[in-house]
């Protein structure tokens, strides 16, 4: 047996007490890294995700803000900490006197560096996932215009009058887009007029719609059912009745949907329905002026 001394004794504490908040940290790390994705406070927020390319987004956000909540745990814990586990314990006490302590000081330096790079790359590896593009199943052509939406489906059926069904909303009627479940879609996107921006919540996706400019995104839904749609850009007076419907269907239905559709001459054209030449010819400075 030793020699008890009080500066062991001490020691010892101040160790224990450490270790506390280490622990903590390493519950609550082990925790956030059980997240599932069955409730709104699991997905931090997000909506129920049901496709392929949302699935990966919805890991970037969920790992973001574990990494946010670990680093705010310990700076909290560094913050109210480090006042009591230093704090003077007796009148004749006198703490250590150091000046500096080059490791922290390294570490407070690199560790946001390494954090930085790391939310980077795997933000580039996630967008490049969303963004990617094969050869898709299905392709639709969307219209953003003054006030709601037109969706094309070129090729897709052969008749006298035309190529091509669509379907298109008003304010008072807000449009429904059907698209097949476990199939590539690709959106096409045009607008004729301003600058909109075409989401859908439930797959985590949306971009903007630009007169002129050939933007497109694809998704691969997993799951049938009603989901919503909206723009997401503040669009002009009537933006709020820039809404509809997207419905995810199995492919029977889906190629039933466009039969039903051919039958009515209302809905088929011999070309897309894009809005005229604004929506894919960007507008030069001597037409804006005699606009």
């Amino acid at each position: 047996m030793g020699w008890w001394h009080p500066e062991r004794t001490r020691g010892a504490q101040r160790r224990s007490r450490r270790a506390i908040p280490l622990a903590g940290f390493v519950v609550l790390a082990l925790a956030l890294s059980g997240c599932s994705t069955d409730t709104q406070w699991e997905r931090f927020g997000m909506p129920e995700i049901k496709s392929e390319q949302g699935e990966h987004i919805l890991q970037l956000w969920q790992g973001a803000w574990i990494a946010a909540l670990v680093v705010g745990v310990i700076t909290w814990a560094l913050i109210i900490g480090v006042p009591i586990w230093f704090r003077r314990r007796s009148d004749d006490e006198v703490p250590v006197q150091t000046r500096y302590n080059l490791p922290i000081e390294i570490f407070y330096t690199i560790f946001p560096v390494i954090m930085v790079i790391a939310f980077f790359a795997q933000t580039v590896r996630v967008q490049n996932i969303a963004l990617e593009h094969v050869n898709p199943d299905v392709v639709v052509k969307v219209v953003g215009q003054k006030w709601s939406w037109t969706f094309n489906y070129p090729d897709s059926v052969e008749t006298d009058e035309g190529t091509n069904v669509y379907v298109s909303g008003t304010g008072e009627d807000i449009p429904t887009l059907v698209i097949p479940v476990d199939k590539t879609v690709e959106f096409q996107l045009y607008s004729p007029d301003v600058i909109h921006n075409f989401g859908i919540p439930a797959f985590a996706m949306r971009m903007d719609v630009v007169p002129g400019n050939e933007n497109s995104y694809q998704v691969t839904p997993t799951e049938t059912g009603t989901y919503a749609g909206k723009c997401y850009e503040l669009c002009g007076a009537y933006h709020s009745r820039m809404l509809f419907n997207v419905k995810v269907v199995t492919a029977s239905e889906y190629d039933a949907y466009l039969a039903d559709l051919a039958t009515d001459p209302a809905h088929i054209s011999e070309e897309p329905v894009v809005g005229g030449k604004y929506s894919t010819e960007l507008i030069t400075d001597d037409e804006g002026e005699h606009e």
